[in-house]
């Protein structure tokens, strides 16, 4: 019987497993990654070719090394649930109209809603996000909230960004978070979790975009819960125990098609 060809789900998971081994071990042999995890030579280079691409490892003779800067959290923020992503982007940009003062945060969830934005005219969008800022171009108006940079995130945070954020106001500002346990927020770094809670001060609409995978994981620093937001932004596979911990809490809800990665999304 013939082998059951992997679903892109599955490659695309098998990769992001692939990246943490090399992260963690900060070079390894392709040779040994092969036997690690069980596939022909021919697809661990096809995989190794993959992330290369991305930039998300570097390929030489024989062995495979990480950027320096990379981590495992950097990494699983650039690659996993890109489809999914797509989806919330296209239900998010729905609660924007010409005209209006934007907020976005540095989260790759919202990158894909940073390129719709780009199409609205009329926006002013405020970022502490060097990568969003580049993806909106030249035709929207941008603000930066510069500050202490971060090359891991390619974002600004601390009391310059905070400083704006107090002196500015948005019409709705979209944020996404790290890490979600029964409706209570939490990120890795304290000046990001501080940064968070200013932009619900300083927008009239609070939006969370999260995808699924964000749930039942905490991080360590907390920063408020979904109650805090206006609108919760989510998948049909976040659990059904946070969703109802959203609506109890006060706040909208609104679910998009889980999409398998490599699925195309139908709008």
């Amino acid at each position: 019987m013939p082998k059951t060809r992997p679903s892109d789900a599955a490659v695309e998971q098998r990769r992001q497993e692939i990246l943490d081994e090399v992260i963690e071990r900060g070079e390894v042999r392709i040779d040994d990654l092969t036997a690690r995890f069980g596939v022909s030579l021919m697809t661990m280079h096809r995989d190794l070719d993959d992330l290369a691409e991305r930039r998300l490892l570097r390929k030489l003779r024989g062995k495979v090394e990480a950027y320096p800067a990379l981590t495992m959290e950097t990494a699983s923020r650039f690659t996993l649930h890109s489809a999914e992503k797509v989806a919330l982007a296209e239900a998010a940009v729905k609660h924007v109209e010409p005209g209006q003062t934007v907020f976005v945060d540095d989260s790759t969830t919202l990158f894909p809603l940073v390129e719709r934005l780009a199409e609205i005219p009329g926006l002013t969008v405020i970022t502490n996000s060097l990568r969003a800022a580049r993806l909106l171009g030249t035709g929207v108006d941008v603000v930066v909230a510069g500050g202490r940079y971060d090359a891991e995130y390619d974002s600004c945070s601390g009391p310059d960004v905070l400083a704006l954020l107090d002196r500015t106001r948005a019409d709705v500002a979209f944020v996404s978070v790290s890490a979600v346990a029964v409706g209570r927020l939490f990120h890795p770094v304290r000046d990001y979790a501080e940064l968070k809670k200013a932009v619900l001060r300083a927008a009239n609409r609070n939006v969370l975009v999260l995808d699924h995978s964000k749930f039942g994981r905490t991080a360590t620093y907390a920063h408020g819960d979904v109650g805090d937001y206006d609108l919760l932004i989510t998948s049909e596979a976040t659990p059904t125990e946070e969703i109802e911990a959203a609506l109890n809490a006060g706040t909208a809800v609104e679910t998009v098609e889980h999409v398998e990665e490599g699925q195309p999304y139908d709008s």
